[in-house]
């Protein structure tokens, strides 16, 4: 077998690849496009233990690290996109590079609004925390020591 005939078809599955990552919007189309390279490189490493007639059989012991890896990643990147689906309703990424730049500056005045009333409630001097905090309903969870009926 010439050692070509896996070299193209592998570079070809690496550009279709390359082009996926670079061109899609959708999360787990890229995910996939990721996949597709992986599976390139798969196939190179399978094609040259061959074509060397390695003793060891390097190539083929290294593709079954990389499938296995290509695997881990999948699981979790797929957790992590469904994740950010439910929470922002989209899996479009320039849709959520745009939220991240937007929502980066209020989630610092949040968390300062959120400390300076922490303050006030603490210190006993009223004024909005203590309005806010009578606002809030009592948490009646059971804690750890606790039994529940």
């Amino acid at each position: 077998m010439h050692l070509a005939y896996p070299a193209v078809l592998a570079v070809l599955l690496f550009c279709t690849g390359l082009y996926g990552v670079l061109a899609r919007r959708n999360a787990i189309l890229v995910l996939m496009s990721v996949e597709l390279m992986l599976n390139a490189v798969n196939l190179n490493l399978v094609a040259f233990d061959v074509w060397l007639r390695d003793a060891l059989h390097a190539g083929q012991a290294l593709t079954l690290f990389t499938i296995a890896v290509a695997a881990a990643e999948i699981g979790i990147g797929l957790a992590i996109v469904l994740l950010v689906y439910r929470n922002r309703g989209t899996s479009d990424i320039d849709r959520l590079r745009a939220l991240a730049e937007t929502g980066e500056g209020a989630g610092r005045e949040d968390t300062e609004d959120r400390e300076n009333t922490g303050d006030r409630e603490h210190t006993g001097s009223g004024g909005a925390g203590a309005a806010a905090a009578a606002d809030k309903p009592a948490d009646t969870r059971p804690t750890r020591g606790e039994a529940t009926a």
